[in-house]
């Protein structure tokens, strides 16, 4: 019995010996009729207008802003307005106390009206001699002495106009005891206190004019040429997160700043309501278009090497490489620059392991 069972089993195994063999002579007459062809999917590349709405931030600015100095050394006497107050320009905001300041003041005041008084008395004295040269009866007055009386008016006349010019000097710098406000606004900060010692280095106050802001925004270098139709965008502030405002663009720099790579771009802003601070940081939505044409492809149709940026073409039925430079990012795609033209035939899913020259079955 049991030499039956092994015979049986030797039996079996010299049976499969025999499949296996069999089978491994037909493999590559299998395999050879199993090959399919290469299937890739591709797309023909049609213009298209790159559009993008783009959130940058910015920065809210007032739209004049002045720090108030003491133009002369001298002590507070009194301060006229504090943080918060809002002022017309010309008010007066504070005033120095300056005795030596008074006093040269006076002492010019002084001296001018002396000069005055003896350029007076002088050209007093040429009139007449004048008047008398020129009577019928000669030799009543000598030719020398009408040319010293005239020299002499014209000495004090100058003496005169210096005087004047230095006392209008005196009134001018008297006039610095008094600070006053340059524009209408708010003051922002207050940085002295009746009886303090200010010199011209020590600021007393700042104002700054919000009923107007300036909104500033550095704009990416790609996007600059990409809205030179713009006129109004929207913003919104954190402290008022449900809430859109709106600017008007009223200037750009005109030059790319070489550390950041953008450029400034400036809005003006109502703030008559007085609802957003200067200082304040703001994010602003610009809508970009590309003025004329271009052509938007899907990301993988792009492929990057270390050597190079590409899109595989379909012409002639053989794969081409085609260099390309991006452009903007948008919902639909990637905006490509390069040797294409409408109506190309471009790989979907691009890659370098598809050579130049290759075939396959190309399926749209």
């Amino acid at each position: 019995m049991i030499n039956n069972s092994m015979r049986s089993i030797f039996t079996i195994a010299a049976c499969l010996l025999f499949a296996a063999c069999g089978n491994n002579g037909k493999q590559p007459e299998a395999a050879a009729q199993g090959t399919v062809q290469d299937t890739v999917a591709v797309f023909i590349l049609q213009p298209d207008t790159a559009r993008k709405t783009v959130e940058l931030p910015a920065e809210l600015l007032p739209y004049e802003q002045a720090a108030l100095y003491a133009k002369v050394q001298g002590f507070v006497r009194v301060m006229k307005a504090d943080l918060g107050d809002r002022v017309k320009k010309g008010q007066t905001l504070a005033v120095i106390e300056a005795p030596e300041i008074d006093s040269r003041f006076a002492e010019s005041a002084a001296a001018l009206q002396s000069a005055k008084a003896k350029w007076a008395s002088s050209r007093d004295n040429f009139e007449r001699l004048y008047r008398a040269s020129q009577a019928k009866t000669p030799g009543i007055v000598a030719p020398v002495d009408l040319e010293r009386s005239r020299q002499q008016m014209l000495a004090d006349s100058a003496t005169y106009e210096a005087a004047n010019k230095q006392s209008q000097a005196y009134k001018a710098v008297s006039g610095y005891l008094y600070i006053t406000a340059p524009f209408d606004g708010i003051i922002t900060a207050r940085n002295a206190d009746p009886g303090a010692l200010v010199g011209t280095n020590a600021m007393l106050l700042t104002i700054q004019n919000n009923r107007m802001l300036r909104l500033r925004a550095a704009v990416p270098e790609i996007y600059v040429n990409t809205a030179a139709a713009l006129e109004e965008i929207a913003f919104r502030v954190d402290a008022y997160p449900t809430q859109s405002f709106r600017a008007v663009l009223s200037r750009r720099s005109g030059a790319i700043d070489p550390t950041t790579r953008t450029e400034l771009w400036e809005f003006k802003v109502d703030n008559s309501q007085q609802l957003l601070k200067a200082g304040a940081f703001a994010y602003v939505k610009i809508g970009m278009v590309r003025q004329g044409t271009s052509f938007v492809i899907p990301p993988s149709a792009i492929a990057t090497s270390q050597e190079r940026k590409f899109v595989i073409s379909v012409r002639d039925g053989k794969a081409q490489w085609l260099d390309v430079r991006q452009g903007m990012t948008t919902d639909r795609g990637i905006e490509v620059f390069g040797e294409l033209r409408a109506g190309d035939t471009l790989l979907i899913k691009a890659t370098d392991e598809r050579k130049p020259g290759t075939t396959a079955f190309w399926k749209l």
